[in-house]
């Protein structure tokens, strides 16, 4: 049964942590160039900017919630096994979240990095 709370938290992690991501990825891309902003507007309204976006602070709720799930998982299990786990995991998840919401390029090299990693995570599981 703590192989499946583990499981079941490392996938909490994934989905939120990949969630955060995505979100906060859209909310600063809606942003602009923080640097070139700041410099131009400065910092304060770089700041008032971030705060009007809301994906920002969905983003930032799944990232708390990613968090509090690793939490759940290293109360049941080693750190040798989810930390990897969930990071892995959470890198294939973002390359594909990437292509799907965010219309990224991801290259061949990419692709291929994110199958090595998810044949390290099998590797874990046996």
């Amino acid at each position: 049964m703590k192989n499946l709370y583990t499981w079941c938290a490392v996938l909490a992690v994934v989905l939120f942590s990949t969630g955060g991501d995505v979100l906060l990825s859209h909310a600063m891309k809606t942003v602009g160039d923080v640097g070139a902003l700041r410099r131009s507007r400065g910092v304060k309204f770089v700041i008032r900017r971030i705060l009007r976006r809301r994906t920002f602070f969905f983003g930032l709720a799944c990232m708390a919630l990613a968090f509090y799930s690793l939490l759940f998982g290293l109360s049941w299990n080693d750190v040798s096994l989810v930390g990897p786990a969930a990071a892995s995991l959470t890198f294939v998840a973002n390359a594909f979240a990437a292509r799907i919401f965010l219309r990224e390029n991801v290259d061949r090299r990419r692709w291929m990095a994110a199958l090595f990693v998810a044949g390290g995570v099998f590797l874990l599981t046996i």
